[in-house]
């Protein structure tokens, strides 16, 4: 087993999320919220989607090298479990369920002539004999044979709920909500797990690697950045923003100088030059890469410590101006003149009462970096170009969208997921900031 750089802090990152959760289950102040968010059905339907892409990055960060003595790859739990579709690469361009090649080339016939025309792909539907004639009726012969092994697992699922009755945290709507969801998500995905092994459902790139499988494996690509760089963010956001609201005075005006500098420095320039000396060192050191996986995982790593650092200031000065308000507070007030130590005040008093915009910000600079990474990537100052991210999809294809006809597939699939992953995020979060909002709560 290989552990990579962000692999180990994804692990912490976990490690850390189960400690809180076993440590606060018990709290009242902890509970209701959650309650509240299960008896969502949006929120819920949400979090389906939200573990899906979650479980397919957790596979995709388990790294090991193959058996093979002669290979020096490093490959994923992902990459072994979707086999059948990694290692089926074609020549170049081909459109999605297609079982020819995207542009003419020239064909040696059987009697060794010359042709110029289409040539039939090495993998897609090359079990079939006749394309023309049987290609439909194979697709949904399949499609169908995925989708009943996906929605038969989850009735099967669902049955078993009613029988045992054990998860009583969930009501009686989320609870359908939840496997109506699954039922969906789970049929679609099997479905196209199983065309994907005899065609290439959403075509190929140009080098002829399968863009489903591109679309896949950019999900860890994008967790990474919106969870790691929130990890280095919050740390910074929180103890700064409190800490110039509460003490005020020249605390104060350090950390607005502090932030208000970095605010003046163009983010994009100033990624871009941290990038550059990353790209600087890595080439002064190449002894320290053994291999490209180690490469990319390294600059991966750079660019959400670089998100990270100059991405605190906007939820910094948030919480700034939440504290000034709250440190006016009757409560708050009190507590001073019993003599309550000020780390007590804080830990008690403040810190709880903006939970609620520390939260909706974490999950909107999420769906923001996520975005980032495309931008930063389009122009070239983003992951590696070998990394597998949705903007080296969309930087890959934005010079094909000039052919005719236009390569419109990798575009569209990078897409689909991206929204995907940004939508739930953003309607599991709405329902979060309510259910965690104090003054929602008194009302």
């Amino acid at each position: 087993m290989i552990i990579l750089w962000t692999d180990a802090l994804i692990y912490i990152l976990i490690s850390v999320i189960t400690i809180l959760f076993f440590s606060l289950r018990k709290k009242e102040y902890f509970v209701r919220p959650w309650k509240q968010v299960a008896n969502s059905r949006t929120a819920m339907a949400s979090l389906v989607f939200l573990v899906f892409f979650i479980i397919i990055g957790l596979l995709d960060s388990v790294h090991f090298k193959p058996s093979n003595a002669n290979s020096h790859d490093i490959i994923s739990l992902l990459d072994y479990c979707v086999d059948p579709i990694r290692l089926h690469q074609e020549k170049s361009y081909s459109a999605p369920f297609s079982a020819y090649s995207f542009s003419k080339e020239l064909i040696v016939t059987p009697d060794q002539a010359n042709t110029w025309g289409y040539q039939r792909l090495q993998y897609a539907a090359s079990h079939l004999t006749n394309v023309e004639t049987e290609k439909t009726g194979d697709i949904l012969a399949k499609a169908m044979q995925g989708w009943a092994l996906g929605a038969g697992l989850v009735i099967i699922l669902f049955c078993g709920y009613h029988w045992l009755k054990k998860l009583r945290f969930f009501s009686c709507k989320s609870v359908n909500t939840v496997f109506a969801t699954l039922f969906l998500l789970a049929s679609i995905s099997t479905m196209l797990f199983e065309l994907s092994t005899y065609y290439h459902v959403m075509g190929t790139d140009k080098v002829g690697e399968d863009v489903f499988y591109q679309a896949i494996k950019s999900i860890r690509t994008g967790l990474v950045i919106g969870s790691l760089t929130t990890l280095i963010m919050l740390p910074l956001a929180i103890i700064f923003g409190i800490l110039a609201g509460f003490f005020r005075g020249w605390v104060d005006d350090v950390i607005q100088y502090i932030y208000t500098t970095l605010n003046s420095i163009p983010g994009v320039l100033l990624i871009a030059a941290l990038i550059l000396m990353v790209q600087v060192y890595m080439a002064n050191h190449q002894d320290q890469f053994t291999s490209l996986v180690t490469r990319a995982d390294m600059r991966l790593l750079f660019l959400c410590l670089i998100l990270g650092v100059t991405s605190w200031t906007g939820l910094c000065r948030m919480l700034r101006a939440e504290t000034l308000k709250l440190r006016e507070m009757e409560y708050v007030q009190a507590a001073q003149a019993l003599g309550v130590p000020r780390y007590q005040i804080l830990y008690r008093h403040i810190l709880p009462n903006v939970m609620h915009i520390v939260l909706i910000s974490v999950v909107l600079d999420f769906s923001s970096l996520v975005l980032a990474e495309v931008v930063l990537s389009y122009v070239n100052i983003g992951v590696d170009p070998t990394t597998y991210s949705w903007g080296n999809m969309i930087n890959g294809a934005r010079l094909e969208m000039a052919r005719e006809p236009v390569v419109w597939w990798s575009l569209a699939a990078s897409f689909v997921f991206m929204f995907g992953l940004v939508l739930s995020a953003n309607l599991f979060v709405d329902t979060v900031r309510d259910a965690f909002d104090p003054r929602r709560a008194q009302s």
